[in-house]
C-alpha cells in the first residue's frame, strides 16, 4: 500500500531579484495577489491535499515570511474590541499551529535540487510533496490534491505537467513520455531545459511534485546539471534508470507563473475578477484600457 503524503517542502530561499526593488526589504513570497500573499495560496493548496507538516527551506532575510504564519495577538485583540469578526476569521485562517512549520536554511544558492536536499533529515522514509510558490494554480480541484489521488494508485514519483508551445520548452524540465492514459503519463525520461527543437515532448514540468525518499539519495550525490546547479529534474530522472516509476499528471486547472512580472500581473487580474466586490469596477477599468488601445 502506498504511504500517505503528509509532508511538503516549500523552497523559498530565492532572492526574488526579478522583482527588485520590492524584494529588497520583503520576501517575494509575501507579495500579494489582491490581498493574499503568494505563499498563502501554496499553503492552502497543500492543506486541501491533506498535508499536515510544512517544511520551509529559507535563507537570510526571510524573517517576514516566518512572522506571517505566527499569531498576531495585538492585532487580534484590536479586531475583537472593534467587533470586526469577519476580518478576525480571515486573520486566524493564516495562523499555523505550534510545530506545524519547520524552517531549514539553505546557505548557498546551489539549485532547486540542493534546496530540497537541505530538508532530507525531516523527511525520513515517507513520500513527500514539493510546492513552488511561484506557480499559482487555480481549478475546481487543487492541483496537489489531483496528484495525491493519482499517487495512491501509482506510487513512485510524480510531477505536475502542462503542454507548452515548442518554442517555450527550453525554459522547463520536459517529459519523455512512454505512454499516456487519460491525464496520466508514464515517463521514460526527463530533460532539464532542452535545446529548442530537441525537446522529447511539449509536456513541461511545473512546480508541484510528489517524490520518494530515494530522490533525496540521488540529490545527495550533488551532481551539477543545467546551469551548473543541482537539478531536481536530474534526480527524478535517475529514478527511472533505477527501475522506479515516474508519472506526470496533466492537471486540470490554470497555472500562473508568478516568478515573472507578466505572470504576476495576469494572476492579479484573474484573482481580482474572481472577487465579487472588485469584479465590476475592475472590469470597467479593463474595458476602458482596451478601448483606448
Amino acid at each position: 500500500m502506498t504511504k500517505k503524503v503528509t509532508k511538503a517542502i516549500f523552497p523559498v530561499a530565492g532572492l526574488g531579484t526579478r522583482f527588485l526593488p520590492a524584494t529588497k526589504s520583503i520576501p517575494k513570497e509575501i507579495m500579494t495577489l489582491v490581498d493574499r500573499p503568494l505563499i498563502q495560496y501554496a499553503i492552502d493548496e497543500a492543506r486541501e491535499a491533506g498535508i499536515e507538516e510544512f517544511i520551509f527551506v529559507t535563507s537570510r532575510g526571510k524573517g517576514a515570511l516566518e512572522d506571517y504564519f505566527d499569531n498576531a495577538p495585538v492585532l487580534e485583540a484590536d479586531l475583537v474590541a472593534k467587533g470586526k469578526d469577519e476580518l478576525l476569521d480571515v486573520l486566524r485562517s493564516t495562523n499555523m499551529g505550534s510545530g506545524a512549520i519547520a524552517y531549514i536554511r539553505q546557505h548557498k544558492a546551489l539549485g532547486l535540487g540542493h534546496a530540497i536536499y537541505c530538508a532530507n533529515r525531516l523527511i525520513g522514509d515517507e513520500p513527500f510533496a514539493v510546492l513552488l510558490p511561484d506557480d499559482i494554480i487555480t481549478g475546481d480541484k487543487p492541483c496537489l490534491k489531483q496528484m495525491v489521488d493519482a499517487h495512491e494508485e501509482t506510487g513512485g514519483s510524480m510531477v505536475a505537467a502542462m503542454e507548452v508551445a515548442p518554442e517555450k520548452a527550453y525554459a522547463y524540465g520536459v517529459l519523455d513520455p512512454e505512454e499516456q492514459v487519460g491525464n496520466l503519463i508514464k515517463v521514460k525520461g526527463m530533460v532539464e531545459k532542452p535545446q529548442t527543437g530537441k525537446q522529447p515532448s511539449n509536456y513541461a514540468v511545473i512546480g508541484r511534485y510528489i517524490l520518494t525518499p530515494e530522490v533525496l539519495a540521488n540529490l545527495g550525490k550533488f551532481r551539477k546539471g543545467a546551469g551548473g546547479e543541482i537539478q531536481l529534474t536530474d534526480a527524478i530522472a535517475d529514478e527511472i534508470t533505477q527501475g522506479r516509476p515516474v508519472h506526470g499528471v496533466l492537471f486540470d486547472g490554470e497555472r500562473f507563473d508568478c516568478g515573472s512580472k507578466s505572470g504576476y500581473l495576469q494572476a492579479t487580474v484573474h484573482f481580482g475578477l474572481e472577487r465579487k466586490e472588485l469584479r465590476t469596477e475592475l472590469m470597467e477599468y479593463l474595458q476602458t484600457v482596451v478601448e483606448k488601445g
